[in-house]
């Protein structure tokens, strides 16, 4: 058998958009998944006539033209707006932090009260520079805010106090002083009109596809001229100098034979006694008419080697760890690292897209 041009090891985001890229150049892409599906984190599938994210809600937001018109190729997105509730001792607060969140905080004020209560409680804690996100957190909302609706979560989503956790992680949280509920402010934002499956199939139209294939278990070298790697970077380099750190995720699914259970497609749970973190409503993502819901509660979990790694731990022991895989990959004349696992880093969808468009320029 003929070398592939590319060995595309997982169907997600950054494989499929290479592939993609690649096979429209007339280069020769295999790309393998372990999972039995294509998609990745974004795969969606059907159940009672709802479209379900089976691994979480993915929201595609963006503000980067190029990649808002390169998706627009393949599906047409709905429009959808991100706009979820907290929970929090039975009570229900608007995210993100707006004026409606301040309101139900404490009673009807003006954007310049709020803005003055929030620096009071700011000003009596004296933080200079954040050293952790609980400092960075008190220093942007102060502790009314931060203790209802930010720790509790925070601490379940990481598994470690806030005072572990690095700062950068909540700069990630939009502050806005309007009556506005909308969780992004990126100016174009949706969800693929039947789901995400529609746009993989399109990007990997003309690639060879084999699914629950494990990369480790195939001879690379003589499967193809050069490697695409999305899975985990120290995986790849067999943890030579440890493991890196993730978290996970387990989910639970349950339909109801009611139209609606939550009113919402997404209410989280900020309490730190509630066991998830938060319940999503998949008919709503669409504005589904079914006469029964399907719904999904989302656990965090410690990463444990067999489980999946969703999310890289950032702080500062792992970032120094990952710098020696970096050097490793550097070095690597016939692999191209990418995504969230290949790059240790949190991406949006948008971000991966976009690097995944700019790996598929440099090769070319």
């Amino acid at each position: 058998m003929d070398k592939y041009d590319y060995l595309i090891v997982g169907a997600g985001l950054f494989g499929s958009v290479f592939a993609h890229e690649m096979t429209q150049r007339g280069k020769s892409c295999l790309v393998i998944d372990k999972r039995p599906h294509i998609g990745g984190n974004c795969y969606c599938r059907k159940q009672s006539g709802i479209i379900v994210h089976e691994y979480g809600p993915h929201i595609f937001h963006t503000d980067d033209e190029r990649v808002w018109g390169y998706v627009n190729q393949f599906v047409e997105f709905n429009g959808f707006v991100n706009s979820p509730i907290a929970v929090y001792q039975g009570k229900a607060y608007n995210l993100p932090f707006s004026m409606n969140t301040f309101c139900q905080l404490w009673g009807h004020i003006s954007p310049t009260d709020a803005k003055e209560k929030i620096r009071l409680q700011v000003e009596k804690l004296g933080i200079g520079e954040p050293r952790n996100l609980e400092e960075q957190a008190l220093s942007m909302v102060g502790p009314d805010v931060y203790e209802r609706l930010v720790k509790g979560y925070t601490e379940k989503q990481w598994g470690r106090p806030c005072r572990e956790l690095p700062p950068s992680i909540i700069r990630r949280l939009p502050l806005r002083f309007t009556f506005d509920n909308n969780y992004f402010n990126s100016r174009y934002q949706g969800v693929p009109i039947g789901g995400y499956n529609g746009l993989f199939e399109a990007l990997l139209k003309g690639s060879r596809i084999a699914l629950g294939i494990d990369f480790f278990h195939v001879d690379a070298d003589r499967t193809a001229n050069r490697i695409v790697f999305t899975g985990p970077i120290d995986a790849f380099y067999g943890h030579r100098f440890g493991r890196l750190e993730y978290r996970s995720l387990r989910f639970e699914t349950e339909e109801f034979q009611t139209d609606n259970y939550q009113g919402n497609a997404v209410v989280n749970y900020t309490n730190a006694v509630v066991p998830f973190t938060r319940i999503i409503e998949h008919k709503h993502f669409e504005s589904g008419w079914q006469p029964t819901t399907v719904i999904t509660r989302e656990y965090p979990e410690t990463w444990v080697p067999g489980a999946e790694p969703y999310y890289p731990v950032n702080d500062e022991a792992n970032n120094a760890l990952y710098a020696k895989y970096e050097a490793l990959a550097r070095q690597e004349e016939n692999v191209i690292f990418g995504g969230r696992l290949g790059s240790y880093r949190y991406y949006d969808m948008d971000q991966v897209i976009a690097a995944a468009l700019d790996a598929a320029e440099k090769e070319v």
